[in-house]
Parts: C-alpha cells; structure tokens; sequence
C-alpha cells in the first residue's frame, strides 16, 4: 500500500494503550492512519454513521452513554479523538484553525463516509462548524451542544461564558484542570472516578502541551472569526440543532433571543433546544435527553 493513503488498524495492532482506556462496554476500538495521523476512534452498532466530536478536556469517553443509545437506535457511532486529545497520535503537534477539519475530513475518507450525522460538544463544535459551512455534502444533519450558533450576535452579557479561557490560554504543563468539571459547568457533581476517565490522557504529554495551540490557535482564532460576523455573511445549509442546558450560565432563552433573533435569516433549518436541570457539560448532566434529541433530529431532518 501507498505510503500516503489512509490505513485502517484494529486494536490487535496496538500493542498497549496508555495510559489505558476509560472502560466502556461494547465499543470497539480501533485506529485510522491517515498522513502524520493515527487516530483513535471508539465505534459501536452498525448502520448509517453518526459522527461525535468531543468538547474539551474530553476525549471519545464523553459519548459512552450518549453512542450506545445512538447505536441501538440502527445507526454506526463513531467516537475519534481528535488531535490533540485523547489517545490518537500526531507526527506534527502544530495546531491551526483548521487542523482538526482536515483531520476529520481525511477520518471519513479513510472510512469510506460520504455523509454522515454530526453532533458535537464544546471545542468540538468548531470543527462540527467548519465542516458544515465548508463541506455541506458529508453532513445530512448537525447536533451542536452547549455553544451558540456560528452566526450569534455579541453581546457583553456572554462575557461571563468566557472566564475559563485565561487559564487555558496560559496553560502550564502539568497543571490540574480539575477545575473545568466544576458546579460552575456542571449541574450534576461528577465523581472523581469520573473525571479522571476525562482527563486519562493529560498524562500524555502531547496531550498536555497541546492544550495552549488549540485555545489560542484554534478557540480564540475562530471566536474572532464570528464575532466579526464572518458566519453571518455565509449561509448555513445544514439542518442544524443547537441544545444547551438550562443552566448553562449566561446563555438563557432570553439572551439567546437577543444573539440569535432571526435565524432563518442565516440557516435553512435551525432549532433551539434546551435541557432542563443541565449544565455546559450536558452530555454528562443529561445523557439520555441529548440521545433522545439527537436522535429525534436525525428523523425529523435528513
């Protein structure tokens, strides 16, 4: 085989994970080599794919509840790490704005997707976003949890949505980011078991060094992009469900009244949904409501 084209491994191939795998019932793991990439994805079911991009400082153990709903519904769910993060590995550790969209892009060509239904989560989103404007064909229908739509208006009452950043902005290698899992962002305590399967791979110390490129390079490079309304000059084709928490603070259904008043001016077919009792980490507060919108958006949209 060309040295250059994407090679598909299975887990008899990886000789050991480490720091080992979060347990996770009925997935398999496998890794897709694609050009300066290894990257690991968790998989489960079989039927039309469903592609989940995971949020930050997360990895593809964010879905394990969310992807066997998915799955047992007749769909494939396809859980990678993304660069940077998790258990997949880079040759090159350089992270730009779109990085992860060729990284995604070179994942489904390996993978022989054409199109595929795309929820994302957080960080995970900006990717979900690049790909949906710049790709349309390989998305059917988009699942955005927990941040706004591409296309917002600023208001300075999101500021407060912004106060974790100055901390990832000047990340030092080694430092907790136990933080991040706080009440302030999740309505629900999660255990400490839990939020060590989440930061498993801080220990790895590519992922560790990449926590600084990916807010500045990508986070912050983005952020600007749609505050100068860079999203409201494009139109969004894909049908696109935007979920949040209810008490994700500041986002509130007044305040999104505020951003994001006339949606169907920047997208074919956009909708709000909210989760009740549930935070910025929804996925973890509500996983069985985020499958169940999920899935009920896969019905109503492709």
């Amino acid at each position: 085989m060309d040295a250059s084209q994407p090679r598909l491994t299975g887990p008899h191939e990886v000789l050991e994970w480490t720091p080992p795998l979060p347990e996770a019932p009925g997935f398999e793991h496998l890794v897709v080599e694609t050009p300066g990439l290894r990257t690991h994805v968790a998989a489960v079911g079989d039927g039309e794919p469903v592609v989940l991009l995971h949020g930050f400082p997360e990895h593809w153990w964010q879905w394990h509840d969310i992807a066997p709903t998915v799955a047992a519904a007749g769909y494939r769910a396809l859980c990678p790490d993304l660069r940077g993060a998790g258990w997949t590995v880079a040759d090159d550790p350089r992270i730009g704005r779109e990085t992860r969209l060729h990284d995604v892009l070179a994942l489904l060509d390996a993978l022989g997707i054409e199109r595929a239904h795309l929820v994302s989560h957080d960080m995970g989103v900006i990717t979900a976003v690049q790909l949906s404007y710049d790709h349309p064909e390989r998305v059917r229908t988009a699942v955005q949890l927990s941040v706004w739509p591409a296309f917002f208006t600023f208001s300075p009452r999101l500021f407060p949505a912004f106060q974790h950043l100055p901390p990832l902005i000047w990340h030092r290698p080694g430092a907790s980011l136990r933080g991040t899992f706080s009440p302030r962002y999740a309505a629900r305590p999660m255990s400490a078991a839990t939020v060590d399967a989440h930061l498993a791979p801080m220990r790895r110390a590519e992922v560790d060094a990449a926590v600084r490129p990916l807010v500045r390079r990508m986070v912050l490079a983005e952020a600007a992009r749609m505050m100068r309304g860079v999203y409201r000059r494009r139109r969004l084709v894909v049908p696109t469900l935007v979920v949040f928490g209810r008490r994700d603070h500041p986002t509130t259904e007044e305040l999104m009244g505020r951003i994001c008043p006339d949606p169907e001016r920047y997208a074919d077919r956009l909708e709000l949904a909210y989760v009740d009792d549930a935070a910025h980490f929804v996925t973890d507060d509500a996983p069985a409501a985020v499958a169940d919108l999920a899935l009920d958006w896969f019905a109503r949209a492709a």
